[in-house]
């Protein structure tokens, strides 16, 4: 995905802003700055433990918009349907968003659908586009990592993929696990609280906390480290992972974010964070080591060291 990024999309669209790689776009109107966002939404099954498309294209949304530091204000929701499709499966998916929209204090104030023939495509395809705005002195980049940075993340590792997973293929992992799909505004709130200097976030989606990670440093031109024993996976995921061959470190979330803080404020952050009830399992994970080749290694749980590349793949396609 990002050789088909660099080679044919920004080279279609360069621009300054689009190269800038962030989850969205941040641009200046009349004196306000504007954030802009859109994404796509194709997963299978529909409707999945802990959530469903609709709220999946919303929470998706809402939260490439809070990791620019923005305020998520609207959005625009298009549908693309297969000829066929139960009307009932249809408004539960639409219910779906408007809660969620709610939920996340947004307003759904545009859209569109169209309906194409059977097998064109799988059910419905959802996708979303949103604007927020940021405010007055937030400066939040991929590219604004610094040495010295705590690396903070907002909860447990690999929810949403495995919960697909065991939808889709009917594996009965123990702990029924339920997909982590949930808005990041109030966490990200809670986060920015009291000024605190917050350079850089990202939500691991597609590609997991690796991906994320990698990008950060790639964009940053930083090292960092990671230390296994402080990254929270429940129990039923890390036994998933251990019968599927999985690496949670690459597995998608859709309700977690990481964030690189200032040292000095990354204990009080914390704090905050996990009072919030989606990052109540936060925990300060790592640490930028310095300038340099951008890489990022993770301290095992025995004291090794082994570098944590990009994922060269997807362990399960259609999750998002």
């Amino acid at each position: 995905m990002h050789e088909l990024i660099e080679k044919v999309f920004f080279g279609a669209f360069d621009n300054a802003v689009l190269r800038r790689a962030e989850d969205s776009a941040v641009v200046e109107q009349g004196g306000t700055r504007l954030a802009f966002t859109v994404d796509s939404y194709v997963v299978s099954p529909l409707f999945f433990p802990g959530g469903d498309i609709g709220k999946l294209a919303v929470c998706g949304t809402v939260n490439d918009l809070c990791m620019v530091g923005a305020r998520p204000q609207f959005l625009g929701v298009s549908f693309i349907l297969e000829e066929g499709l139960s009307a009932e499966v249809l408004r539960t998916i639409a219910q779906s968003a408007g809660e969620t929209a709610r939920e996340a204090a947004v307003e759904i104030v545009c859209g569109d659908t169209k309906v194409v023939g059977k097998g064109a495509v799988d059910q419905a395809f959802v996708t979303t586009c949103g604007v927020g705005t940021v405010p007055s002195g937030v400066d939040i980049s991929a590219s604004n990592a610094r040495p010295g940075d705590k690396i903070i993340l907002s909860g447990s590792l690999g929810d949403h993929e495995i919960a697909i997973l065991s939808a889709r293929e009917g594996l009965p992992f123990s702990g029924n696990v339920a997909s982590d799909c949930a808005p990041l505004s109030g966490a990200v709130a809670a986060l920015l609280a009291e000024g605190t200097p917050v350079h850089a976030l990202r939500d691991p989606t597609r590609g997991g906390l690796a991906s994320a990670l990698n990008e950060i440093a790639r964009l940053s031109n930083v090292a960092m480290e990671i230390h296994e024993s402080a990254i929270p996976v429940r129990p039923e995921v890390a036994e998933a992972c251990e019968i599927l061959g999985f690496d949670p470190l690459y597995l998608a979330n859709e309700g977690k974010f990481v964030a690189f803080v200032s040292a000095e404020h990354a204990d009080a952050a914390l704090g905050r964070l996990r009072a919030v009830g989606c990052a109540a399992q936060a925990a300060i994970i790592g640490e930028v080591a310095g300038h340099g080749l951008p890489h990022v290694t993770l301290i095992t749980s025995v004291g090794g060291r082994r570098i944590v590349d990009v994922a060269a793949g997807t362990q399960l396609p259609r999750i998002c």
